[in-house]
């Protein structure tokens, strides 16, 4: 798996704009909302990918605040440093670590916010991964989850399934890698569904647990609060 996001981390940016007609920017702010951070919060971004996510958080943390992005592909890592040089954020406000989503190298409590968006299906277990994420924050911080997910009825259901299995598949191909986004259907087969997501991160120990679905039922944004309120 590390190795396969090694491999993408060079296209990823683009095959996201092109999967999503540009709206996954617009999708990670609606996440970066939903976890309720600001000016001095400290903020963590799992699985962060290249870092849109990690710095949509950066631009709310600031002044005083933090973000650190995890993830364990080096690759991926090294162009979201590469991003956040470009846009003058520095080190201090948002810093890029490797490090196991199941195992985070953090303490219990430290930070007011964890997110992940379009990681947790690549999670080898994703209650551990919730867990991790709401164990290093603080009681009434947030944990959010941002995904794709298999649209149940409604106009976009046959598109999406076109699409996916489909389509992207061949843009994997024509991009030069057809595994990888041959991959990226079958993940999301395989993901909970809304309620089932709903369902786990209460089992996790989060509590006032609410979605949103967007897109037409393709997207779902999770929040969830640690210690209740």
């Amino acid at each position: 798996m590390r190795a396969m996001f090694d491999r993408i981390a060079g296209l990823y940016d683009r095959m996201n704009t092109v999967m999503t007609a540009g709206l996954h920017h617009q999708w990670r702010r609606r996440a970066a909302d939903l976890a309720a951070v600001g000016p001095g919060s400290r903020a963590l971004d799992v699985a962060c990918g290249t870092g849109d996510l990690a710095l949509e958080l950066a631009l709310r943390v600031r002044p005083g605040g933090a973000v650190v992005g995890v993830d364990f592909s080096e690759r991926m890592l090294s162009l979201a440093r590469e991003k956040a040089r470009s846009r003058g954020l520095d080190g201090a406000l948002v810093r890029f670590e490797a490090g196991n989503a199941l195992a985070l190298p953090f303490a219990d409590s430290g930070f007011d916010a964890a997110t992940v968006g379009f990681g947790a299906r690549n999670f080898s277990d994703l209650g551990q991964g919730l867990r991790e994420m709401a164990r290093v924050v603080r009681p009434g911080g947030h944990v959010v989850v941002l995904e794709i997910t298999t649209p149940q009825r409604g106009p976009l259901a046959p598109f999406f399934g076109l699409w996916f299995e489909r389509v992207v598949p061949v843009l994997g191909r024509f991009a030069g890698d057809a595994s990888a986004y041959s991959y990226l259907p079958r993940s999301v087969r395989r993901f909970p569904g809304p309620e089932e997501l709903a369902h786990l991160m209460w089992d996790c120990g989060l509590a006032d647990i609410r979605y949103v679905l967007t897109a037409g039922g393709i997207i779902a944004l999770h929040v969830g609060v640690v210690g209740g309120t």
